[in-house]
């Protein structure tokens, strides 16, 4: 602590905002949201240079709580060199006097806040009986979807890929050592998912690493890297023969999501098949049925508000 200001690295965050933390930091967001409480500037993205992306978020739950900004930058080719593909630093404002009350570490609260709010997902759209998971991508983002979807569904086996045999052989290890399941390593993207109930790409790819016709008739894909309009981690034809659509915010989605933008270009009415996460866990819509379902995250600020009130709760021991 220096002064009155908190600073929190990603320990600190992590031991504040544990799986069931986290995955109620984002029920309360998104109920905020689907009820039309939440105060929130769009997201702004910026070219960051070759493949990356600088983001920016600024929200509050509601008009009572703190100002929340993060600021922070998507760079893929980090993992050549063993760092993070997402560094970001989150600001909170005191609500009353508007000065800086705590700066958190950005990267671990994106992490726990994206993977909780992915399972939050899964346990509303999901069958209770989905029990085999397949994660596209094994870097951070792939390792903590699989603990967080672990939290909100008896999990029989889960099956991860990447391009990197060695990085995907290594997870597969220790997740299944963690988490105490039958964890593989697939060969291929197609044979990860084969059969798979439950299917989480975590890739940030620019093209198309899950396709339609891997799937089987009845399963829940979640896209996370696809959040913004030049990257769409799924093919078309996902899009096109999904049963149901579901964004983490409809608007945003529309301008950012990769796959939603490119089925707006082939279809204008697209707006009409989107249903906001917010909106089901507020109770004013219910769950599509069984069928291919599609969730595509974007992040919203909302998110880090939440996640960052937790931690500021646990750490002071008050309500922010």
């Amino acid at each position: 602590m220096t002064g009155s200001l908190l600073l929190l690295d990603a320990q600190a965050v992590r031991e504040a905002l544990p799986p069931e933390r986290a995955l109620e930091s984002q029920r309360l967001a998104f109920a905020a949201l689907g009820r039309g409480e939440v105060a929130a500037a769009g997201q702004l993205l910026l070219d960051g240079g070759p493949d990356a992306t600088l983001f920016c978020y600024v929200a509050r739950l509601d008009a009572s709580s703190p100002a929340v900004c993060k600021f922070g930058s998507v760079n893929p080719g980090n993992a050549a060199a063993g760092l993070p593909a997402v560094s970001a630093t989150v600001l909170v404002l005191d609500p009353a006097s508007g000065r800086p009350r705590a700066v958190l570490d950005g990267t671990a609260v994106t992490t726990l806040r994206t993977a909780a709010a992915t399972a939050l997902a899964v346990d509303l759209l999901a069958p209770r009986e989905a029990g085999r998971l397949a994660v596209l991508g094994s870097g951070v983002q792939g390792r903590q979807h699989a603990r967080a979807i672990a939290g909100v569904r008896r999990l029989r086996e889960i099956r991860i890929w990447s391009p990197t045999a060695a990085n995907r052989a290594a997870a597969a290890r220790d997740l299944a050592r963690e988490l105490a399941l039958p964890v593989h390593a697939a060969g291929s993207a197609r044979a990860a998912v084969r059969g798979a109930d439950l299917v989480v790409t975590c890739t940030i790819s620019t093209t198309p690493v899950l396709r339609r016709s891997w799937l089987p008739g009845h399963c829940l894909v979640a896209s996370v890297g696809s959040f913004s309009a030049d990257r769409s981690e799924v093919d078309d034809e996902l899009i096109d023969q999904a049963d149901a659509i579901v964004v983490d915010d409809v608007a945003t989605a529309l301008r950012n999501a990769g796959p939603i933008v490119r089925a707006r270009r082939r279809d204008p009415g697209i707006a009409g098949r989107l249903c906001g996460l917010g909106e089901m866990v507020a109770g004013a819509v219910p769950a599509p049925p069984p069928g291919l379902v599609f969730f595509n995250s974007t992040g919203l600020g909302v998110q880090d508000a939440a996640a960052a009130a937790m931690v500021l709760q646990h750490v002071t021991g008050t309500a922010p």
